[in-house]
């Protein structure tokens, strides 16, 4: 069971940077507290052999704090954007360290960019989709060690229920992925 132990203000931080912004809206001068973020990608994994998605599933302090019970997350798996490479390869990198699969690039497809968290950070999240099988698992994954990622299966003829069952608490993120899916991809990985 995980517990928030104390809530302080943050110094020297490694991954935001807390800032106020200053602006004029319709004559009048304005204030707006926000924080500088890492853009980051997002990957649907659709495991063909299971007809399921894999997703991760992992603590978000925030959350945790926010409701005071439980703070585990239903997520894509995902990454910050903090190096110098294409998008892509850093979304191949992210399936491997979270899930385990090894996907080459040519099988990671560009789905869409979109702004996260706009009333705080307005980072741009960039979602992409891979199809997956298991002769690409080569690790149980689970992130890197201050991490502590679960890789769960969420079969296609459940997906819809979990969508909108409040007890899995989960990204909007995830969930438009997966109406994309359903939308867009279910027919070409009926073949």
């Amino acid at each position: 069971m995980s517990s928030i132990e104390r809530v302080y203000p943050l110094e020297n931080p490694q991954f935001i940077k807390p800032i106020a912004i200053d602006y004029r809206l319709k004559g009048i001068q304005r204030r707006w507290e926000a924080i500088i973020s890492h853009d980051s990608v997002s990957i649907l994994l659709y495991h063909k052999e299971k007809n399921a998605f894999i997703v991760v599933k992992q603590l978000r302090v925030p959350v945790l704090n926010a409701n005071k019970k439980n703070g585990m997350m239903y997520e894509l798996c995902a990454g910050i954007v903090d190096k110098k490479m294409p998008l892509v390869q850093i979304a191949q990198e992210e399936v491997f360290e979270e899930c385990g699969y090894k996907v080459p690039l040519e099988s990671i497809e560009r789905v869409s960019s979109f702004y996260t968290s706009v009333g705080i950070s307005g980072a741009l999240q960039t979602l992409f989709f891979a199809q997956i099988d298991e002769s690409m698992h080569l690790s149980d994954g689970g992130g890197l060690i201050e991490e502590d990622i679960e890789v769960i299966t969420i079969p296609l003829e459940e997906a819809k229920t979990f969508m909108f069952d409040e007890t899995y608490q989960k990204t909007p993120g995830l969930m438009m992925a997966f109406y994309w899916f359903f939308e867009q991809k279910r027919v070409q990985t009926q073949d």
